[in-house]
C-alpha cells in the first residue's frame, strides 16, 4: 500500500502545521473513521510540546481524508488540531 497525496493536500501541509511523513504515517497505523463524500478518514494523536500561532500544546492530532485507488491511498485532504 502506497499513501499519495492529491496537490491540494500537499499544498495545505504546511498551513496546517503537518508533515508529509506525519500524513503517511496517520493514514498507515491511525484510526479509521468513515467520512462524507465516500471518503475514509484516519486520525492520529502525536506529540506535539511546541509553540504554534503563538501557544503552546502538547498534543497533534492529525486527520487524513482519503480515497482507495486500487492498493494505494489517494489523501485529498488534511486537517490539523493542537490541544
Amino acid at each position: 500500500m502506497t499513501v499519495l497525496l492529491h496537490p491540494h493536500a500537499k499544498d495545505r501541509l504546511i498551513e496546517r502545521g503537518v508533515t508529509e511523513a506525519e500524513v503517511k504515517i496517520t493514514v498507515s497505523t491511525g484510526e479509521i473513521f468513515p467520512a462524507k463524500f465516500s471518503r475514509t478518514g484516519f486520525r492520529k494523536n502525536f506529540y506535539f510540546g511546541k509553540m504554534w500561532k503563538g501557544k503552546t500544546y502538547l498534543t497533534k492530532q492529525v486527520e487524513a481524508f482519503a480515497v482507495k485507488e486500487h492498493e494505494d491511498w489517494l489523501v485529498i485532504t488534511v486537517v490539523t488540531k493542537f490541544f
